[in-house]
């Protein structure tokens, strides 16, 4: 399969063929790409993807709700876990995501409902020609990032904003070669 070119080994080949720009509506995954791609700041998405299942289970499965609880004892618990990003800031950050998280979903409904709106509530169908032509930020992720880090939210920089819109379907970033391009609603032109 003719993928895009950055999905070249496992787990990668396995996520852009079965997650990857698919778009997500259900709140609490969209809470753990936000903190996923929050951790994988400074850090290659592989080595996220072979954190992910270690992170579900020491993130009590994703749930905003218990992380907002979190005291200074799972702060510890978290820096000692090596099977995570054991950094004192992403941990702090995702404590705070989750309280902020759950002030979005009471004035919003749903944080999907919040989030969507940043690209009118459609995915956004691009046509990249080569990994080159794939922008790291765009208005959109400009503006969803102003607004995340006005609510309080932490690791949330316009370029993270991006890489989570990528992995959330809110736009269709395969290549335009790529099978995955139109699965996901993307039109290829005839030549």
């Amino acid at each position: 399969m003719p993928r895009c070119a950055w999905a070249t080994s496992e787990p990668a080949i396995t996520y852009h063929d079965e997650e990857w720009g698919v778009p997500v509506h259900d709140d609490c995954v969209l809470f753990e790409f936000l903190i996923l791609e929050g951790a994988q700041a400074g850090l290659s998405w592989n080595t996220i993807l072979r954190k992910r299942e270690n992170y579900r289970k020491a993130l009590d499965g994703f749930r905003p709700d218990k992380i907002a609880r979190y005291s200074k004892r799972d702060v510890q618990r978290l820096l000692r876990n090596d099977g995570s990003v054991r950094n004192r800031l992403k941990i702090a950050a995702t404590i705070e995501t989750a309280k902020k998280f759950l002030d979005v979903r009471k004035e919003f409904g749903t944080f999907d409902a919040y989030l969507w709106t940043f690209i009118g509530g459609e995915p956004i169908q691009n046509r990249w020609r080569t990994l080159a032509d794939v922008p790291a930020r765009t208005a959109e992720s400009d503006a969803m990032s102003r607004d995340l880090l006005g609510r309080g939210f932490k690791f949330v920089g316009s370029t993270i904003c991006y890489a989570f819109m990528q992995a959330t379907g809110m736009v269709n970033d395969h290549l335009v070669t790529c099978p995955r391009y139109a699965d996901l609603g993307g039109v290829r032109r005839r030549n």
